[in-house]
């Protein structure tokens, strides 16, 4: 269907804002949802106790199959308690995420065309759906198997190991698969903005598993060439799944379905 007055309006008024206006709506939506981050916080500070003991399930599982004593250690009185900081701070983002989406959305809507505005659920569903899918294949797959290898592999030691360096461990892991997973939703903008392409995408290939193999072996806490293949795979997956994002969504094609649509009305 074509365009509304209204809407070709509210394009070019879009177009025609100054490089300063863009900056005040970008103000404006970082402070909306610095906000919903901080109710977030105030969310998961509430539970954090139990949010901490979830994330420590691995290792005691880990510790518990090497029959080592099941307990992680502090070095500093402040730890505990900046750690909890930490972890509301990560899980509060986590929650405010779909208000988050929102706001990242209400900026770019007014680009686009009447028909991709109504995307803004599938948008915000598939961008958790995959963040969480990640993390949810970080803490099941990934995680485990890391610290299996990693305290099985030292066996002649004792571990002593802290909150902090757990915790940090624990968020490179999880929350970095998690952000990996989002690999489809970037090119889902870089391709909005016709920054890159469907072809270049493919005629790269070989260039871009090669780097997604060197960044797999930069992430993952172990040496061993398994784990590194475990995180490269979802990385090729969802690399081949951002080919056909970008392909359906480049402006070239927008604009062709666009005038198709224009020209059935």
């Amino acid at each position: 269907m074509p365009e509304t007055e209204s809407e070709t309006e509210s394009r070019q008024e879009l177009t025609g804002m100054s490089f300063l206006q863009h900056l005040e709506e970008l103000r404006r939506r970082i402070i909306y949802s610095l906000l919903g981050v901080a109710a977030g916080f105030c969310v998961a500070w509430w539970y954090h106790v139990q949010i901490f003991g979830f994330m420590q399930n691995p290792i005691m599982i880990a510790l518990h199959a090497h029959k080592l004593d099941e307990k992680l250690v502090y070095l500093n009185p402040t730890e505990p308690f900046n750690m909890y900081l930490k972890v509301s701070l990560i899980a509060g983002l986590f929650i405010a995420s779909p208000f988050v989406l929102y706001q990242v959305w209400a900026f770019i809507a007014p680009g686009l065309y009447r028909h991709e505005r109504r995307y803004v659920l599938p948008f915000m569903f598939s961008t958790v759906g995959l963040f969480l899918a990640g993390g949810a294949f970080g803490y099941k797959m990934v995680y485990p198997a890391a610290l299996d290898f990693l305290i099985g592999y030292s066996s002649q030691f004792q571990p002593m190991i802290t909150i902090g360096e757990y915790t940090d461990l624990f968020l490179v892991v999880v929350a970095g698969m998690g952000i990996i997973f989002e690999m489809p939703i970037l090119i889902f903008f870089l391709a909005l903005l016709g920054i890159v392409t469907a072809g270049w995408m493919w005629r790269n290939l070989r260039y871009s598993i090669l780097v997604i193999f060197i960044i797999a072996a930069i992430v993952t806490p172990t040496t061993d060439i398994l784990n590194m293949c475990i995180f490269a795979a979802p990385m090729v997956a969802l690399y081949v799944l951002s080919i056909g994002i970008a392909f359906v969504v480049h402006p070239k094609r927008r604009k062709a379905r666009a005038a198709k649509a224009k020209a059935q009305a």
